[in-house]
C-alpha cells in the first residue's frame, strides 16, 4: 500500500509538492516509485532553469523504465537535490524525504491549492489500480 503523506499536494502525474517558506518542493510519490522500481539515474534541471506547470522538468530512470518527471507548479528552480541524483536509490528508500527532487520558487503562491490533496490522489490510486488507496 502506497504510502500518502496527508500534508502535501499532489499531480495526476505521481508528484507530490510541498510547500516550504514560499516555496516548493517537489519529488515523486510512493507509488510512483513502486511502479517505476530501482530508480538508477536522474535528469533534473539547472537551478535557475524555468519551469511551467504540466511540462516535463527532467527524467526518470529506472532498471524497468525511462518516465518524464512533471512540474506541478510555474517558476524557477532554486534548488536540485544532488545528494538524490549522485544516490537514486533515495527516490526509492525516501521518496518523500531525502528523495525529493527540485525546490521551485513559484510563480504563483496560489497554485498549489490547484492540485490534489491526499484524499483526492487517494481517489486517483484507488481508479488506476483498485488495491492502491
Amino acid at each position: 500500500m502506497s504510502q500518502v503523506p496527508p500534508d502535501l499536494r499532489f499531480t495526476k502525474q505521481h508528484e507530490w509538492a510541498r510547500q516550504e517558506e514560499g516555496r516548493v518542493r517537489v519529488g515523486i510519490t510512493d507509488f510512483a516509485q513502486e511502479q517505476l522500481g530501482d530508480v538508477v539515474f536522474l535528469n533534473l534541471p539547472e537551478v535557475g532553469s524555468s519551469v511551467q506547470a504540466g511540462q516535463a522538468l527532467g527524467e526518470i530512470e529506472s532498471t524497468k523504465s525511462v518516465a518524464d518527471i512533471y512540474a506541478p507548479i510555474t517558476g524557477t528552480v532554486v534548488e536540485v537535490n544532488t545528494e538524490a541524483a549522485d544516490d537514486p536509490a533515495a527516490v526509492n528508500q525516501e521518496p518523500y524525504g531525502r528523495g525529493w527532487l527540485v525546490l521551485i520558487e513559484p510563480d504563483d503562491s496560489g497554485v498549489l491549492d490547484t492540485l490534489l490533496d491526499a484524499a483526492g490522489y487517494q481517489t486517483l490510486l484507488s481508479d488506476e489500480g483498485g488495491e492502491h488507496a
